[in-house]
C-alpha cells in the first residue's frame, strides 16, 4: 500500500474511532440524562398546590392559607378572551402543534443572534406544553440537556392530555408575580376580581407578566407594562380573536390595580383568621397551606367588626386615664423629618391615623404637619392632656387623627395596656367574634386564647351553681363577716370585701351581686372543693383545679375564650358547649371531610312528604339541672340590675353578667350575656403589672361589652331568658325567684306580735360593724401570706 493510501486508512480509521467513541459517549450521556425523567402520565391526576381559604358564615371571604398563593379555576370556567390573551403572547399554535413547535424555534434562534449581539435575554421559543413540562416536571436550569428533556416530555403530555386540560395546567400553574401563582390568584391580587370580571385590557395585561413579572410591575414600571400590554392586544386582534375597535378601546384603558396584593378584603379578622389556622394546621397538618380546601367559619362579620371597634376604643380610653406618656420620637430639623416617622408602624387597623411632626408650640396651641403633608392645630382638650402628662415641644414625633367634625387633628397614643374580647353562641359554642389586643399588627398574641389569668370574681358563679346543684336554694343564707382561716407554712389567710365592709347574713343572689369575697369562701365550705373543681373542670374552665378554698375566689388562671365556653351553659340550660371557630372544611371536589357539629339527622335529606319534621336531638352533654342554670343566670341579671355591672343597664334588655378583679387590680373582667350570646372582655397588661388603682372590672371591662352589645344587638327584640318548664317561682325578699319542685319556700304565717310591716327588702338592709357579727375576731390583721389572693373582687 502506497503512503498516500495508507494515511487515507489511518485517518478513516481514526475518525470513526472518534464517531464511535462520541456517539458511545453520547449514548452514556443521554443514558444519564434520561434515567430519571418524569413520567408525563403523572400530570393526569396532577393539582397544583392551591390555598386554603377560609370564609365567614355570610360568605365573606376573611383568610387564605397557602405556600404559593392560588385559586385553582378549571378549564370550563375560564373565559375565552383570557385564554386567547396568553395564547397571543405565549403560543398562538398551541392547538395545532404536537407539543414542540419547530417553526417557533427557528424564530427564535434567529432573533437569538441579535439578542446576543445586544446582550439581551434569549428567547426560548418553548411551547406552552413545553412550559407545563418545564414548571411542573422538570427545573429551570438553562442548560440542552433540560432542554431535551423538557422536548420528549411536551411530547409526551400530547398524547396524555388533552389540549384543554394542559392550558388548564399551564394556566394555573404559572408564576404571575404580586405574589400571584395562576390566573385566579393574579385576577383578585392586581384587580380584585374573579377571572370571569376581567375585561380585554385586563385579560391582555396578565398574558404579559409570563415574560417576567418584575418587568411588567403595574406601578414601578407602568410604562414598559402597559406597551407590553398593548403588544398583546395587537396580536389578538391580528389573529381575529377581538376587532379592531375593540382593541383600540382596550389600548386606551388606563393599568390600575390594586397598591398592594390583599388575601381578602374583610381586614378586621386577623386574630379569628390566625386562630383558625392554627387549629386548621393541627388538624389537617401541612395540608391546610396546599389543600386548597373550603372553610367555612363560625365568623359573624358585623359583630367581629363591632368587636375590633369596642375594645380598640376601650383600651384607648383606659390609656388616656393614664396620661400622656410623650411622643414616640423627636427630631431637631424639620428637613427630612419624613423618613424618621416612616421607622415607626401605627396600628394597622387606626386606618386613619398619621404620623405627624410638631411644627410650632405657642399661645396655647400646638401645630402640626402629617407625613403627607397636610397642616393643622391639635384640638385644646387634646394639648391641656398632653401638657398634664410628659409635655409636648416642637419636633416631636406624634400620632394625629383627623377630627370628627371640624378642621384640625387629635392627638393619639398607643396603648401599652391590652386585652381581649370573645362573643360566642351559648347555644352551641359557635365564636361569632374574637379579638385577641389591641393591635394584630403590632403584636399577632392571641390574648383571647393564649392569655391565662386569674379571672378573679368573675369565677364565682360557679361557686354558686355547684352550691344549688348541692342542695343550697336561692333563699339559703350565709354569712358575710371577716374570716381566718389556716394557711401554708402555719400562716394564715385572711380574704377581705372589696371595701372593706361586711353585711352579716346575705342570701346568695345578693352574695353575688354585691360580689363578696367572705361569704363566697364560707360558701364553698360548705359545698366543698371538689364539687367546685369537678364543676369547673366538666364546665371547661380548667383542665386541672387545685381544690384550695382559694380557687373558690378565682386565684386560678383561664382564659376568655374558656370561662366565655362555660358561661354559656348558665344560658343554654346547662349544657356544655365546645367552643369552635371552624365549622365546616371541605376539599376541592366538594366533600365535606370535618363538620363541627356532630349531630346525626336520619330524615333531614328526604323530601316533604306531610309528616312531622325531623327532630335533632340538642347538643352537648347536660352539666347541671337546667333550674341551676336559670338561677344563677337569673342572679347575674341582678349583678347589672343592683350590683357591680349596673352600666349595662343603659341596654336597656335583659342582660346579665359578672365582674371580676384581681390581686393588685392586674386584671379585669366581665363576663356578660343576653339571651343569645355570652361575650368575655379581659383587659390587662402582659407583664402583669398593675392597671392602677380602681380600674376594676366595672371600670375597665364593663364598657367595652357595653359599646360591643349596643351595636351587636341592634335590630334584635328584647327578649327575655326562658325558664325551665318544670321551676317553681316564689317571692323572697321582693325577687322572684326560681326552685326545683319541693325547694320552694312555704308561706308561713306570722306570729302574733310580728312587725306589721313585714320584711325589710335586702338589699336596703342595714350595715352591720364587723364587731357585732364576729365579736372574737381578733383585733389587728394576721399577718397575710405571700399568696395572699384577698385582693380577688
Amino acid at each position: 500500500m502506497n503512503p498516500p493510501a495508507r494515511w487515507v486508512v489511518v485517518t478513516g480509521v481514526a475518525v470513526l474511532s472518534l464517531i464511535a467513541v462520541a456517539g458511545f459517549a453520547t449514548a452514556i450521556w443521554a443514558a444519564w440524562l434520561f434515567h430519571d425523567m418524569p413520567d408525563a402520565s403523572d400530570l393526569a391526576d396532577y393539582h397544583p398546590p392551591t390555598a386554603t381559604r377560609a370564609y365567614a358564615w355570610d360568605g365573606t371571604l376573611i383568610g387564605e392559607f397557602s405556600r404559593e398563593r392560588r385559586i385553582f379555576v378549571p378549564y370550563d370556567n375560564i373565559p375565552p378572551r383570557l385564554a386567547q390573551a396568553f395564547l397571543a403572547a405565549e403560543d398562538h399554535n398551541f392547538f395545532q402543534h404536537g407539543g414542540v413547535d419547530y417553526g417557533g424555534i427557528v424564530r427564535a434562534g434567529a432573533k437569538d443572534i441579535v439578542n446576543i449581539a445586544q446582550g439581551r435575554r434569549l428567547e426560548s421559543g418553548s411551547t406552552i406544553t413545553q412550559q407545563v413540562a418545564k414548571n411542573i416536571l422538570l427545573t429551570n436550569d438553562a442548560t440542552i440537556g433540560r432542554k431535551l428533556k423538557e422536548a420528549m416530555i411536551a411530547r409526551q403530555l400530547e398524547h396524555s392530555l388533552s389540549k384543554e386540560r394542559i392550558l388548564e395546567l399551564y394556566l394555573n400553574e404559572i408564576w404571575l408575580g404580586y405574589r400571584s401563582y395562576g390566573v385566579g390568584a393574579a385576577a383578585y391580587n392586581y384587580f380584585g376580581k374573579s377571572v370571569s370580571d376581567l375585561d380585554i385590557a385586563e385579560c391582555a395585561y396578565l398574558a404579559s407578566l409570563p415574560k417576567g413579572p418584575d418587568n411588567y410591575h403595574p406601578i414601578r414600571r407602568k410604562a414598559q407594562a402597559m406597551a407590553r400590554r398593548n403588544w398583546v392586544i395587537d396580536q389578538m386582534a391580528e389573529l381575529g380573536w377581538i376587532t379592531p375597535q375593540q382593541a383600540a378601546q382596550a389600548k386606551a384603558e388606563d393599568l390600575k390595580v390594586q397598591p398592594e396584593p390583599t388575601r381578602a378584603k374583610y381586614r378586621d379578622a386577623d386574630y379569628f383568621v390566625e386562630e383558625v389556622r392554627r387549629r386548621g394546621l393541627a388538624t389537617l397538618g401541612e395540608r391546610i397551606n396546599e389543600g386548597g380546601y373550603y372553610m367555612r367559619t363560625t365568623l359573624d362579620a358585623r359583630l367581629q367588626s363591632a368587636a375590633r371597634t369596642a375594645l380598640m376604643d376601650g383600651l384607648e380610653k383606659y390609656d388616656r386615664r393614664h396620661g400622656w406618656r410623650g411622643a414616640w420620637g423627636h427630631v431637631t430639623t424639620l428637613t427630612g423629618w419624613e423618613q424618621v416617622a416612616k421607622k415607626s408602624a401605627r396600628p394597622a387597623e387606626r386606618r386613619t391615623w398619621r404620623a405627624a411632626v410638631v411644627t410650632g408650640v405657642g399661645g396655647g396651641s400646638v401645630q402640626v404637619r402629617t407625613i403627607e403633608g397636610q397642616a393643622g392645630a391639635l384640638a385644646g382638650e387634646d394639648v391641656a392632656w398632653a401638657r398634664a402628662g410628659k409635655g409636648i415641644g416642637s419636633g416631636d414625633l406624634i400620632w394625629v387623627a383627623p377630627a370628627d367634625s371640624g378642621p384640625g387633628f387629635r392627638l393619639k397614643q398607643v396603648p401599652v395596656v391590652n386585652g381581649a374580647l370573645v362573643a360566642m353562641d351559648p347555644q352551641n359554642g359557635r365564636v361569632l367574634a374574637m379579638v385577641g389586643g389591641y393591635s394584630f399588627s403590632l403584636s399577632s398574641f392571641n390574648r383571647a386564647t393564649q392569655a391565662v389569668r386569674q379571672p378573679g370574681s368573675a369565677f364565682k358563679p360557679i361557686v354558686y351553681a355547684a352550691a344549688l346543684e348541692s342542695g343550697y336554694t336561692p333563699a339559703s343564707v350565709v354569712l358575710d363577716a371577716p374570716i381566718t382561716l389556716p394557711g401554708a407554712n402555719g400562716q394564715v389567710w385572711s380574704p377581705e370585701n372589696y371595701e372593706g365592709k361586711y353585711y352579716g347574713p346575705l342570701q346568695l343572689r345578693r352574695g353575688l351581686e354585691l360580689s363578696r369575697n367572705t361569704m363566697t369562701v364560707r360558701l364553698a365550705q360548705g359545698v366543698g372543693m371538689s364539687k367546685i373543681a369537678g364543676l369547673a373542670e366538666k364546665l371547661g374552665v380548667t383542665d386541672h383545679m387545685d381544690k384550695v378554698l382559694a380557687m373558690a375566689l378565682g386565684s386560678g388562671e383561664t382564659t376568655v375564650f374558656k370561662l366565655a365556653g362555660a358561661y354559656s351553659s348558665f344560658v343554654n340550660g346547662g349544657r356544655k358547649v365546645e367552643p369552635h371557630l371552624i365549622e365546616m372544611v371541605q376539599d376541592r371536589e366538594g366533600k365535606t371531610i370535618f363538620r363541627a357539629d356532630g349531630r346525626d339527622c336520619p330524615r333531614c335529606d328526604a323530601g316533604f312528604s306531610g309528616d312531622e319534621s325531623p327532630r335533632i336531638p340538642q347538643a352537648g352533654a347536660q352539666m347541671m339541672d337546667p333550674i341551676t342554670a336559670y338561677q344563677i343566670t337569673s342572679m347575674l341579671q341582678g349583678v347589672v340590675q343592683r350590683g357591680t355591672a349596673t352600666q349595662a343597664l343603659v341596654l336597656g334588655r335583659p342582660v346579665g353578667g359578672k365582674t371580676g378583679t384581681t390581686n393588685d387590680y392586674r386584671s379585669a373582667w366581665f363576663m356578660g350575656f343576653s339571651p343569645k350570646m355570652v361575650v368575655g372582655v379581659f383587659v390587662g397588661f402582659d407583664d402583669n403589672r398593675s392597671l392602677g388603682n380602681g380600674e376594676t372590672g366595672s371600670v375597665a371591662a364593663v364598657p367595652i361589652f357595653v359599646e360591643f352589645m349596643q351595636e351587636a344587638l341592634k335590630g334584635y327584640p328584647p327578649d327575655d331568658f326562658v325558664a325551665p318548664a318544670n321551676a317553681k317561682f316564689a317571692m323572697v325578699r321582693g325577687i322572684r325567684e326560681a326552685f326545683r319542685p319541693g325547694t320552694e319556700p312555704k308561706v308561713a304565717i306570722a306570729p302574733e306580735g310580728a312587725n306589721p310591716i313585714g320584711p325589710i327588702p335586702y338589699n336596703q338592709l342595714p350595715l352591720v360593724p364587723p364587731s357585732a357579727i364576729a365579736p372574737n375576731q381578733p383585733a389587728q390583721k394576721p399577718k397575710k401570706p405571700a399568696d395572699d389572693v384577698s385582693g380577688l373582687y
